[in-house]
């Protein structure tokens, strides 16, 4: 099979399978066309996922170099994978252990075209998994973020909505797709939190009030003052 290409048969084949390969499920049929469709015109040298399922089975037959930061702890989802007839093992290398431990001491050599981020849901882990991978995307990568329906998810799926890094072409089911664009990689050794998009707008209930003083002209302010403390003063 041509890397980059799969079949209906092969897709048939996995769709048949995916639940029975994780404890926890497995992205569904209408997901896994949705990867094959967004990667049919990138040539995918080298991926990597968090977490494992029948998206490891899909990428060992669409990209040439793929890795896998997953733990099994009892759920099938590395043990499945590695004796499963649809894996092409020559692709495929798993690093085990807890991506919190994992992917910081873990050497990216190449940039991806396709990163998928499926891992630890709790906060912060999705944010840390990305802050680790994202220098690496090749301009044009599709990134992948799973169960955007779990609030720290979808918070995380809202910060990458509002990014100049990203385009968001589709919303499958609850799998998110986006774009890397041309922008520069913010830097991940700053801060520069004022840059983000997702932060260019306060909170206004935070700061209504400094924001109406300088609105108002000093004029009006020290009047508006001067009746406030008459009417103080006539209370008192």
């Amino acid at each position: 099979m041509a890397y980059g290409l799969v079949g209906n048969d092969f897709l048939g084949d996995l769709a048949a399978c995916a639940q029975s390969l994780h404890l926890s499920g497995s992205l569904s049929p209408r997901v896994l066309r949705a990867i094959v469709r967004h990667l049919s015109d990138v040539e995918v040298q080298h991926s990597v996922e968090t977490g494992s399922g029948a998206s490891t089975l899909l990428f060992s037959h669409l990209s040439r170099d793929h890795t896998v930061f997953a733990v099994d702890g009892g759920s099938g989802s590395i043990t499945n994978i590695k004796t499963s007839a649809l894996l092409d093992p020559s692709t495929t290398q798993f690093v085990e252990g807890p991506t919190q431990i994992t992917l910081p001491a873990y050497r990216f050599c190449h940039r991806l075209q396709v990163a998928l981020l499926d891992g630890p849901h709790a906060f912060p882990f999705p944010a840390l998994e990305y802050y680790y991978i994202y220098p690496h995307l090749d301009t044009g990568a599709l990134l992948i973020l799973d169960d955007i329906h779990i609030r720290s998810v979808h918070d995380f799926f809202r910060f990458l909505s509002a990014d100049e890094m990203f385009q968001l072409v589709a919303v499958v089911e609850r799998t998110a797709f986006f774009r890397r664009t041309a922008s520069a990689p913010f830097d991940s050794f700053g801060d520069g939190w004022p840059l983000q998009g997702y932060n260019k707008h306060l909170l206004m209930r935070f700061v209504w009030w400094e924001r109406t003083k300088i609105a108002v002209p000093p004029k009006i302010r020290r009047s508006l003052k001067g009746m406030w403390r008459r009417i103080h003063n006539s209370h008192s």
